[in-house]
């Protein structure tokens, strides 16, 4: 699907008209010869269709004539069409196959309308999963979607009317004015074309006030769905400390900014309106006087006073229209304005144009030097080098802040180092295709989030073509397989918003056959059972060793327990390596390692005793039930 390059919008009318070129490739696109072709009619029955609709007044004209017994109906029509009746049937015949060619112009024009909505949303979408992690964190997604929403919506008003309705309505407007100028002089050219003037000063400058009010208006209704989202995706936080009133009282405060910015644009589209009918009516009373006059000097007939009104009435629903369009064009934009801002921002990760595909060959992984920072002023990696060979398994361990996470996210290339280089099979992951890297690396993160899907499809997720019996294989090898079939309705098991339909084990051996369903050559752990009780964490333990080998494999951990059997861990404080060997070497060595194994031994301990006397409490209760039960 093609994608013209596109620059920001605003809704401003400097930038209106680049706006609407910039959207040309959409509403005629290169490689659809097909909708190109729907155009070219469309154009064709709305240029026929305004030729005819300039001419209907004249059957109105000289059907009037001839109920007058005025004979200007006989000198410019054949004797068989001057009777009063006939000229009724085709003033009405030509009004219906005018609304006809409109209808079919619009239903030859609607594909292409949507085709164009259709490659723009595409378009954002994709933008949007190119973006940086950084953007993403930083967004709210609430407001995210709202903006999406209205800009795709605001593309379709724009495309739709552009094209359906500017041009014809110009052409209306000129040939109208041919009209007036040639058959009943320059006058009434003059106030016609003043009343146009006017009339069109007026509606843009009201509409370009009532831009500010949709602005706010768009803010708020924006501002609203970001804490209506925000609050339900925490919904269990909300319960827990019964802040329901304090939700309320949020969304109500955006919502009583949405009512107030509404309900001024209603009402300045009362004032816009009221000021136009003033307008029109002043330039219209002035034609039909000066007609009348000329009637009673015997200079026109009847049916030129009816000619006259009843164009001006015609030409007074394209000439509202075109302040329509004005509204709705400009609106349109302000409505685009954030989604073509979002399109503008530039991804922070890219590949060159020439970027080859990683080729993986053994899985070895080498950091050199990699220094990296989300802010200049905090600098989170300072000079980190580390191999993990292939087939072999390293350990990263470290108080939280130390960036064993960041290590991961720079893995995935989310982001870029600042200096060094990270390569795989002695490839710089910077100098290939980032699809090539993601797909050689598979994860098994701390907070596993699932789709709001089926067991079966967040399996699949890891390889979307892979078939059933690989799904349930993945499963079993997960050791969430019996789990699944005890579910009523198995693998099609709906897992719930962000998979909170299931345990916290339950996610993760759902994320672990995801990987296993990968099958990539490296594995990273990240702190993938830190969130798990001790007896959950010690299940999940046995699945993820059976996941990670034969497969090169970096784990960031948070419980030292669970790699001790690694073939080097290392230790990070600050940014900085400060120890790294063995779980046996860095015991031995008494420094920071040492002193987390102890401090962690410690809480183990304490854990399991107050497991224990828990435990023997429970039995002490049960017994003393049985004692007081009768024999």
């Amino acid at each position: 699907m093609s994608r013209p390059e596109q620059p920001a919008v605003s809704g401003d009318g400097s930038a209106m008209w680049t706006t609407l070129k910039n959207l040309w490739p959409y509403m005629w696109p290169q490689e659809r010869p097909d909708l190109r072709a729907r155009v070219l009619w469309a154009s064709f029955y709305l240029v026929l269709a305004k030729l005819l609709t300039v001419g209907i007044p004249y059957f109105y004209k000289w059907a009037t004539d001839a109920l007058d017994g005025a004979n200007s109906a006989e000198r410019v029509l054949p004797l068989i069409l001057t009777g009063a009746i006939t000229l009724v049937v085709a003033y009405n015949v030509a009004r219906v196959v005018s609304v006809a060619l409109n209808q079919l112009r619009d239903a030859l024009f609607a594909r292409v309308g949507q085709y164009a909505v259709r490659v723009l949303a595409y378009r954002t979408f994709v933008h949007m999963h190119e973006l940086s992690l950084r953007f993403h964190l930083e967004r709210r997604t609430g407001g995210l979607s709202r903006i999406i929403e209205r800009g795709t919506k605001g593309i379709e008003t724009i495309v739709r009317f552009t094209i359906l309705n500017t041009v014809p309505t110009i052409l209306e407007f000129a040939l109208t004015a041919a009209i007036f100028g040639f058959t009943y002089g320059v006058w009434y050219l003059v106030v016609i074309a003043a009343t146009v003037f006017l009339y069109g000063w007026f509606t843009i400058k009201a509409s370009d006030w009532r831009i500010g009010i949709r602005r706010e208006m768009n803010e708020s209704d924006t501002d609203a769905n970001t804490k209506a989202i925000d609050s339900l995706l925490n919904f269990e936080t909300v319960k827990y400390f019964g802040n329901e009133t304090m939700e309320a009282e949020r969304f109500d405060r955006s919502m009583a900014r949405y009512e107030k910015a509404a309900t001024q644009t209603w009402t300045s589209l009362g004032w816009l309106n009221f000021g136009q009918g003033v307008i029109f009516s002043a330039g219209m009373g002035t034609a039909m006087v000066m007609s009348a006059l000329e009637v009673r000097a015997g200079t026109q007939t009847l049916g030129d006073f009816v000619f006259i009104n009843a164009l001006l009435m015609q030409l007074s629903i394209p000439l509202n229209f075109i302040g329509f369009v004005y509204r709705e064009i400009r609106q349109g934009l302000t409505d685009m304005e954030e989604m073509f801002r979002l399109l503008a921002i530039r991804q922070e990760v890219t590949d060159r144009a020439d970027a080859p595909d990683l080729s993986v060959r053994e899985g070895a992984i080498r950091f050199e030097d990699v220094r990296f920072s989300y802010d200049p002023e905090r600098q989170i990696l300072k000079g980190i080098s580390f191999e993990v060979p292939a087939g072999k398994s390293v350990a990263i361990v470290g108080p939280s802040g130390a960036g064993k996470s960041t290590i991961s996210r720079l893995m995935f290339r989310f982001y870029d180092v600042d200096s060094g280089r990270i390569t795989i099979d002695g490839q710089d992951i910077a100098g290939v295709r980032q699809a090539s890297v993601r797909a050689a690396i598979g994860i098994v993160p701390q907070d596993t989030v699932l789709f709001n899907d089926t067991i079966a499809y967040n399996i699949r997720y890891g390889r979307p073509d892979a078939p059933e019996d690989e799904v349930r294989r993945a499963a079993d090898l997960a050791q969430i397989a019996g789990f699944i079939e005890m579910l009523p309705e198995g693998f099609e098991t709906m897992v719930g918003e962000r998979g909170l339909k299931l345990s916290g084990g339950e996610k993760q051996r759902v994320a672990i056959a995801r990987t296993i369903l990968k099958s990539p050559p490296i594995l990273i752990l990240d702190e993938a059972t830190s969130a798990l009780d001790t007896h959950t964490e010690q299940e999940i333990q046995s699945a993820l060793q059976l996941v990670s080998q034969q497969r090169t494999t970096l784990t960031i951990a948070h419980r030292l327990s669970t790699i001790i059997d690694a073939d080097e861990i290392i230790v990070l404080r600050a940014g900085e390596i400060v120890e790294r060997g063995t779980h046996r070497d860095l015991l031995a060595a008494g420094r920071l390692y040492a002193e987390m194994w102890a401090m962690q031994r410690e809480a183990s301990e304490a854990e399991e005793t107050l497991r224990r006397a828990r435990e023997a409490d429970a039995l002490g209760v049960l017994e003393r039930k049985r004692d007081r039960q009768p024999v």
